[in-house]
């Protein structure tokens, strides 16, 4: 089963023996970022530097002339990821024998969102979500679009991962974070991430809901979340706090905008990318679910994209849903945690790389190379030699 592993150029560049040792972990590929949010990173080998502070999400390269004259464009790194910094650490570990995909996050930017908040969503009591593009909007959705298509096809990579490739919501790791007061679960969350920006409330209207009616409804069925009620989860929490009627409108409305953004965006990557050339979606199986990895139809994803990356933190049941439509070439990678201090637990990769096999896996994915320690390093060398 291929393994590849998530990497920073900045874990790469700078570094002479960075790109050797990765390619002695045991993986065969590399998820290199070339779009990225931002972010505070550790770099606990680098021979010139500890921390690493992007401040602001921006493409790790350098852009063509197809942003000229746009109003929407992607931001250029600074310091943290100079010229084409993409390019350089790709160079490095293609040497060192490793296959290259680009990692690329999408509709998840906070200075996109800072410098031109019309484009974020706005929850039902008007709050702006300034990490959170609102993807149905036509100037976000075109945005979108192409910088999947740039980011994705970079110079000697042999395929791409798109990120955030979906509905965001208020969950979001957010300096100083202090959201946690009140437990949400999925239902909650939903709820909190309806968007009620213009583009919107018309997508409600075209699905025969009142989007004031509707934003009343919402901030009603919160209330007792509010308060501490017990956390409702799964789709059936959110048809108990919004009703039947009105929880259906909104998914239809959220499932299709995000749907065709997904087909936009993957087909506008392969019409830009050589043939052969791989797509895959970081994806959960629920299309309620917003983030990093939103949700898809599983059947209908793995007829548009070339499989899926999924997470298994949790455990890898949400793997079972893309085996049940995968094709002979669909690749389905199941995404486990490398750094132990984040929560994964390379000490049980082989156990749990065996497991999701079992499930229809067909790939692993490493998160995250370049921010382990040496020791979960090691550990995640000695499962994947006993593959």
């Amino acid at each position: 089963m291929k393994a590849s592993t998530f990497v920073y150029p900045w874990d790469v560049n700078g570094d002479p023996e960075a790109a050797a040792r990765i390619a002695a972990l045991g993986v065969e590929q590399v998820t290199l970022a070339a779009a990225y949010h931002s972010t505070r990173a550790l770099t606990p080998r680098h021979p010139r530097h500890r921390i690493v502070t992007a401040e602001h999400a921006a493409v790790l390269y350098p852009t063509d002339d197809r942003w000229e004259g746009r109003e929407l464009r992607p931001y250029a790194a600074g310091d943290w990821a100079p010229g084409d910094a993409f390019g350089e650490a790709a160079d490095a570990l293609t040497d060192a024998g490793l296959a290259v995909h680009t990692w690329v996050v999408l509709a998840h930017n906070s200075r996109l969102g800072a410098e031109h908040p019309d484009t974020s969503v706005v929850n039902a009591y008007g709050d702006r979500y300034p990490w959170a593009p609102c993807i149905a909007q036509p100037a976000t959705r075109t945005y979108l679009v192409d910088l999947a298509a740039e980011a994705a096809v970079r110079p000697g990579a042999a395929g791409t991962e798109l990120e955030s490739l979906g509905w965001y919501g208020l969950q979001h790791l957010h300096a100083h974070d202090k959201t946690a007061g009140v437990g949400l679960g999925d239902a909650g969350q939903y709820l909190m991430s309806l968007c009620f920006c213009p583009t919107c409330r018309d997508g409600y209207g075209r699905q025969g809901l009142d989007a004031d009616e509707l934003a009343a409804a919402v901030r009603e069925a919160l209330a007792p979340v509010w308060r501490g009620a017990p956390e409702d989860d799964g789709w059936a929490g959110v048809e108990k706090l919004l009703g039947e009627t009105n929880a259906a409108a909104t998914r239809a409305w959220r499932d299709d905008t995000a749907r065709t953004l997904q087909e936009a965006a993957v087909a506008a990557v392969r019409a830009a990318a050589p043939e052969g050339f791989q797509v895959l979606l970081h994806a959960d199986p629920l299309t309620y679910r917003v983030g990093a990895n939103p949700g898809v139809d599983p059947a209908h994803i793995l007829s548009v994209a070339d499989g899926v990356v999924v997470p298994c933190a949790g455990g890898p049941a949400p793997l079972t849903p893309f085996a049940q439509h995968r094709r002979d070439d669909t690749v389905i990678a199941a995404n486990f945690g490398l750094v132990s201090g984040m929560g994964g637990s390379p000490g049980t990769l082989a156990a749990d790389a065996a497991r999701a096999r079992e499930l229809g896996a067909t790939e692993l994915r490493l998160y995250h190379a370049g921010l382990a320690s040496d020791a979960d390093l090691e550990a995640a060398r000695k499962a994947l030699a006993g593959r």
